[in-house]
């Protein structure tokens, strides 16, 4: 465990003064990423993950001690967390047993250098956002996970992902692609809050059966194992008002510093076509991404 002489450095970030420690603590051994790398990181996409955060319940995959060792999900905000920081209360929706949740909201770059700086390296959102009195809203997303099996990866996922296109443009909706940073991709389109989670839910459940239907040598819509080497599973679940998904931009605690960063079309079709392979996006070709 990677676990060195505490130190504490003290940063202004929005005019708030945040203890920021260890800021030379490797998270991802691999690589020899430090905190202070991962905390630049999310600074230097600050403009571009903050939209998608934006009065969005954060729940953080906390790895304190970096990627080799142990982790944890957290929804509740830490008790010690500072007066200034935003948050919402909200009681059943996603929580067990009805139980209300303290969630953070992410409105400022304070906040979010407060929470990497415990560790939070994965930053997961719902499709559904916080109204002016902390209630929740319809969603204003649709989303859709493709997850490779067995045989199949990022290729196989791009072909899903032109088929995915076409049926949204069918239904009026404009889409974009994101590599998760795992080993799939998601695929976003955006709403106009006049639907439910559970109608959201049903067309995205509904699309992806037709979508396994027509194409069942390269879909699944299922999650059988048995079934899925060389295909892509579509799970449409995670516009259940209760889920979440990793919020664009954000890092992935796994053996490579990677990130779930938006795609150009334009780099689906090539890898379909045989121009270029599609591959997950590192923590500096992100940075380049985002100031580019």
């Amino acid at each position: 465990m990677n676990n060195p002489a505490k130190s504490v450095t003290t940063v202004e970030v929005d005019g708030r003064a945040l203890k920021i420690s260890n800021l030379d603590k490797v998270l991802y051994p691999a690589t020899g990423t430090t905190k202070g790398e991962v905390l630049q990181y999310y600074v230097s996409v600050a403009d571009q993950i903050l939209p998608q955060l934006k009065d969005r319940p954060v729940t953080r995959i906390r790895w304190p001690h970096g990627v080799a060792d142990n982790h944890f999900f957290e929804k509740n905000l830490p008790s010690g967390a500072p007066d200034w920081l935003p948050r919402v209360e909200i009681t059943g929706h996603g929580s067990r047993g009805g139980a209300t949740v303290t969630y953070p909201l992410v409105r400022d770059v304070a906040t979010l250098v407060y929470l990497v700086n415990l560790g939070s390296l994965e930053l997961h959102s719902p499709q559904w956002r916080v109204d002016g009195q902390g209630g929740p809203t319809n969603p204003d997303r649709l989303v859709i996970d493709l997850d490779p099996g067995p045989g199949a990866g990022l290729a196989e996922c791009a072909r899903v992902a032109l088929l995915v296109r076409e049926m949204l443009t069918s239904a009026g909706l404009d889409s974009w692609p994101c590599t998760s940073g795992s080993k799939g991709m998601q695929m976003y389109a955006g709403l106009d809050g006049q639907r439910g989670s559970d109608e959201v839910s049903a067309v995205a459940k509904s699309l992806a059966m037709h979508l396994t239907d027509k194409h069942p040598d390269l879909i699944l819509w299922k999650m059988t194992k048995a079934l899925r080497d060389g295909k892509v599973f579509l799970d449409w679940s995670q516009n259940v008002a209760a889920k979440t998904t990793i919020t664009p931009w954000s890092l992935r605690g796994r053996e490579q510093p990677r990130v779930a960063c938006p795609r150009e079309w334009s780099e689906i079709e090539d890898s379909v076509n045989g121009k270029a392979e599609l591959q997950q996006v590192s923590l500096a070709e992100a940075i380049e991404r985002a100031q580019g």
